[in-house]
């Protein structure tokens, strides 16, 4: 088994001294948060077994009063400050779920948080912060502009800066979690962990290796920000560009110097995932799981279902569903993009006569293949010099993508020419 007695926490922590995150910081960590955070279920999942060829558990930690993990963490590292620096409060950057946890366990300890969220933040999380008692200041076009400002606040009005990824305490909080899965998956075989600043990673690995040393830890990032997979290569935390992506909350541009060093000898994989695989991977958890789960949430099974961990296949595997503050707005926009992916709604342009019974008898051959009509526009304006033919928009409900084809195929037989739609 691993020694992990040795692991050196470097850089400062909120009492600018250095200190060793251990197993046992982990076990105090749940004692000191039992009564103020949810022992989440962890299920079995028939239909994602299924659809995996994995014996998939779920970890709900997306039932959280906050919609996420982030409150163990939050908990622990709040519950440790001096009664004095309770009084003056707390801050801390983040691009939702670390500052509703911080607004939340703060406001049921009487002390006062104040979060700093980029610009671009989802409204959802803005909002609900707002709503729990914080002091909201949106600052910066992306997590690293909101964390510099953080960090001048802080300085300016005596508040103790709570990393929400890299602080001892909130890597010690994290922990818990694979603590409870441990307990609740016998015989456990692998654990898929989403990674962004790497704080969950390295508390959840750090628990389990001790526990379970021959369990397999599996990273998996968002390929539009693995942060985590370019400090592994350049064998240290390295700023990385990152690109828009439907799992914000990973959205994190350099890991944190004491998660990777905790992380890195104990991810036995790592692997990324597309933004297409994890708009999928949310469809199939509303549908199959009746879970409503955000980008960074989804990422594990997007892992599963994207062929990359083969090895598993037969084996007790456990999906960390860390999180679900998903923008509404978003949720629906993912959703069709999930359907697209999915082959069950599809777009073409047919070109069609512009004669009376033209649309008519175009719906009636759509119909017979058993695809359902969404929404047809017509485009005359923009057609083919022939003034008696017209260009109609398709979007068309199919079962999947051979279905799709099938559509087209039939159409292209009786003399109606189609091509896929800009």
């Amino acid at each position: 088994m691993p020694d992990f007695s040795g692991i050196k926490i470097a850089g400062q922590a909120r009492s600018k001294v250095k200190l060793v995150v251990t197993f046992q910081d982990i076990e105090a960590a749940r004692k000191r948060i039992a009564d103020a955070v949810y022992y989440s279920p962890c299920r079995p999942s028939i239909p994602l077994s299924e659809l995996t060829g994995m014996e998939i558990f779920c970890k709900f930690d997306n039932l959280q009063r906050t919609g996420s993990f982030k409150e163990r963490g939050a908990r622990n590292a709040l519950a440790q400050l001096s009664p004095d620096q309770q009084k003056r409060g707390v801050i801390a950057a983040s691009a939702g779920n670390h500052a509703q946890a911080l607004a939340y366990q703060g406001k049921l300890l009487g002390i006062p948080a104040t979060v700093v969220m980029p610009k671009f933040a989802p409204l959802v999380k803005v909002s609900n912060c707002q709503k729990l008692g914080a002091t909201i200041v949106l600052h910066g076009r992306d997590f690293s502009e909101a964390k510099a400002h953080a960090h001048e606040i802080a300085k300016e009005k005596g508040l103790a800066y709570i990393d929400g990824y890299d602080d001892p305490a909130i890597i010690a909080g994290q922990g818990t979690m694979g603590l409870e899965i441990v307990e609740q998956t016998p015989d456990l075989d692998a654990v898929v962990v989403p990674v962004g600043g790497a704080g969950l990673l390295a508390g959840v690995s750090l628990a389990i290796k001790t526990l379970r040393p021959n369990v397999k830890i599996v990273a998996v990032e968002a390929e539009n920000v693995a942060s985590f997979s370019a400090a592994l290569e350049a064998g240290k935390p390295t700023k990385i560009a990152i690109y828009p992506t439907l799992a914000d909350g990973l959205a994190i541009p350099q890991v944190g110097s004491n998660a990777f060093q905790i992380a890195k000898p104990l991810v036995d994989l790592t692997v990324t995932v597309t933004e297409e695989q994890i708009a999928l991977a949310i469809l199939r958890l509303i549908e199959m799981e009746k879970s409503v789960v955000e980008g960074a949430a989804a990422t594990p099974l997007a892992a599963c279902m994207s062929g990359k961990l083969k090895e598993f296949a037969g084996k007790r595997v456990v999906l960390l569903l860390c999180g679900s503050n998903i923008d509404p707005n978003v949720l629906s926009r993912v959703i069709e993009r999930g359907l697209v992916a999915d082959g069950r709604l599809g777009r073409f342009t047919a070109v069609i006569s512009d004669r009376p019974g033209g649309l008519a008898d175009l719906a009636a051959q759509i119909a017979s293949t058993g695809a359902s009509i969404k929404q047809v526009v017509h485009d005359r304006a923009f057609a083919s010099p022939d003034v008696s033919a017209v260009n109609v928009l398709c979007t068309v409900e199919t079962r999947n993508h051979q279905h799709l084809a099938e559509l087209r195929a039939l159409l292209k037989s009786r003399g109606v020419k189609t091509y896929d739609a800009r």
